[in-house]
C-alpha cells in the first residue's frame, strides 16, 4: 500500500538522513554531501537549503506527529533567523559559508518565498510569533521591494536594486519574470495565508492565483509557460513537466485555502487540462521525463519531478476518480524505490537518472538544491491524503 510504503520510507530512510546533516557546530545544516558520499563540511550552505529542511522538520510533526524532529526545526530556524535574515536591509540572503558569513548577498523573490513557507509551517508546529512575525515581515518585503508591475521581479541586490536574474534563468534564456517564482509566491502566500488568515496576504493570494489562468496558461498547447519578459510575454518554447504537475496541486491548494467558488470552477478545467497533459506526453516508462524545449524531449528523469509527479497524479484522482492517476501514481513509487533511492548505507536519493534508469552524472546526493523538501514533502502528502481517504470512508 502506497501510504505504509512512503511512511515506512520516510521514517527509516530520509528522515534519518537528514537529522545526520546537522551541524552542531556552526549551524543550520550541511550544505554537500558529493556522489561518493563525502561530507564537506565547510561547504556553502544556501538559505533554500535551510528553509526547505526547517520546513520538513516542521511538517514532519505537523503530519507524523513526530515529536523527534521539532528540536531539528528550531535547529534550522535558529540558523535562518541569526544568520540568513538581514539585519539591515530585511530579506533573506541567498547563500552563507559554512560558519555562518554571508558568501552571496543576491536577494531574491524566489528564496523570500521559501522562508515565508518555511516560518509559517514553523509557527504551526510551535505556535512561537517570532516566526509568523518574521513570515509577514518577508510578505510586506515581496510586496514593497520585489513588485514588477502588477506582479514580481526575480533578483535584487542586497538592498533590493534589481539585478541580472542568473539564478532562476536556464536553457540559455535571461527571464524577467518566472513561472518557477510565481508558484513557489503560490505556496508560501497559501500557507502563509492559512497560518494568518490575513486579508492583505489573501488578495495577494488571489491575484497569484488568477495570474496562472490569465498570463501563465497557454490553452492552446495545454501547458503553463516557464520565462517571461516583463510584461509577461513567453520568451522561449519550453514545456517543463515536472513544474506543471507541481503546479496543478499547489494551485489546488491555494484554492482549497480561499474557498472562492466562482474562481476555484474557472481554474478546475485548466488544472486537468496539465494534469491530463503530461499524463500523455510525459509519463513514459513507469516515471515523467523532465521537459521538452522546441519539441524536443529531454529524456533525463529527475529525482524531483518524480515526487510533484506522484503527488500531482493523486490529487488529480481524488478530485476526478480517475483509477489511471491513482494507478499512474503508484507506479511512479515503484520507479523510484528500483532506480532513485540510493542503496548505499548513509545514503538518500540519487539526484538525476538516464533514461534507462542509471545515475549517470555523479550529481551530489546533497547541494543547495537537493534537500527533503520534495521527496519528504511527497511522502508525508500521500500519508494526509490516504488518512483523509481512511476517515472518510470510515
Amino acid at each position: 500500500m502506497l501510504q505504509e510504503d512512503v511512511r515506512k520510507h520516510l521514517n527509516t530512510c530520509i528522515l534519518p538522513f537528514w537529522k545526520s546533516m546537522l551541524d552542531p557546530e556552526y549551524g543550520g545544516y550541511y550544505g554537500l554531501l558529493d556522489f561518493d558520499l563525502h561530507l564537506d563540511k565547510q561547504a556553502v550552505k544556501g538559505c533554500i537549503l535551510n528553509s526547505r529542511i526547517l520546513w520538513f522538520f516542521s511538517n514532519v510533526y505537523l503530519t507524523a506527529h513526530d515529536s523527534s524532529a521539532l528540536p531539528y526545526a528550531d535547529h534550522a530556524f535558529e540558523f535562518l533567523k541569526t544568520y540568513c535574515l538581514d539585519q539591515t536591509n530585511g530579506g533573506i540572503y541567498w547563500s552563507m559559508t559554512y560558519d555562518g558569513q554571508v558568501d552571496d548577498p543576491t536577494k531574491h523573490t524566489y528564496n523570500q518565498a521559501f522562508a515565508i513557507y518555511a516560518l509559517s509551517s514553523y509557527y504551526d508546529a510551535t505556535g512561537r510569533q517570532e516566526a509568523l512575525d518574521t513570515a509577514m515581515d518577508l510578505f510586506q518585503i515581496i510586496e514593497t521591494k520585489c513588485r514588477l508591475g502588477d506582479g514580481y521581479g526575480e533578483s535584487y541586490t542586497a538592498d533590493f536594486i534589481p539585478n541580472l536574474n542568473d539564478k532562476l534563468s536556464e536553457n540559455n534564456v535571461i527571464a524577467d519574470k518566472t513561472m518557477n517564482t510565481l508558484l513557489h509566491i503560490c505556496e508560501a502566500y497559501t500557507e502563509l495565508y492559512r497560518v494568518s488568515e490575513n486579508p492583505a496576504v489573501r488578495e495577494r493570494l488571489l491575484w497569484v492565483t488568477e495570474e496562472f489562468y490569465r498570463s501563465v496558461y497557454n490553452p492552446d498547447l495545454h501547458r503553463l509557460e516557464v520565462f517571461f519578459d516583463a510584461e509577461m510575454n513567453s520568451i522561449i518554447d519550453l514545456h517543463s513537466f515536472g513544474h506543471d504537475i507541481e503546479a496543478t496541486w499547489l494551485i489546488d491548494r491555494a484554492l482549497d485555502m480561499l474557498k472562492d467558488q466562482e474562481l476555484s470552477e474557472k481554474l478546475s478545467a485548466m488544472l486537468l487540462d496539465i494534469t491530463e497533459t503530461i499524463y500523455h506526453c510525459a509519463y513514459q516508462n513507469h516515471s515523467v521525463m523532465a521537459e521538452s524545449e522546441n519539441g524536443v524531449v529531454l529524456t533525463t528523469r529527475i529525482w524531483w519531478v518524480q515526487c510533484e509527479a506522484i503527488i500531482g497524479f493523486y490529487n488529480a484522482y481524488q478530485k476526478t476518480g480517475d483509477i489511471r492517476y491513482e494507478q499512474a501514481a503508484e507506479d511512479i513509487w515503484q520507479y523510484i524505490t528500483t532506480y532513485f533511492i540510493d542503496p548505499r548505507p548513509h545514503s538518500e536519493w540519487f539526484s538525476q537518472l538516464d533514461a534507462d534508469g542509471q545515475p549517470f552524472n555523479r550529481l551530489p546526493i546533497v547541494e543547495p538544491w537537493k534537500c527533503p523538501y520534495h521527496n519528504g514533502r511527497m511522502c508525508l502528502e500521500i500519508m494526509r491524503r490516504t488518512r483523509t481517504k481512511q476517515e472518510v470512508l470510515h
